[in-house]
């Protein structure tokens, strides 16, 4: 069983900005206003759809996750 694969290139504006190509909205099933998560694997970036279960759950624990930012936390867990 072999897996295809295509190569798809998209132009970046001035802001960074880029188009996701039409094969890849329509593989991934994503449409105007579905949110994607970028995933950095070693020296490659995985592109995801987020389903709104997913971007709901990172929203409520993000609030959550300064109290460990402090000058104090940064100093006893530097060496983990």
């Amino acid at each position: 069983m072999s897996i295809a694969k295509s190569k798809l290139t998209s132009k970046l504006t001035q802001k960074y900005q880029a188009t996701i190509p039409q094969a890849v909205r329509k593989k991934l099933e994503i449409e105007q206003g579905d949110r994607i998560i970028f995933e950095i694997e070693d020296d490659k970036v995985v592109l995801k759809k987020l389903s709104p279960l997913d971007w709901e759950y990172l929203e409520s624990v993000s609030a959550t996750l300064g109290e460990w930012s402090s000058e104090a936390d940064e100093k006893a867990y530097r060496d983990l």
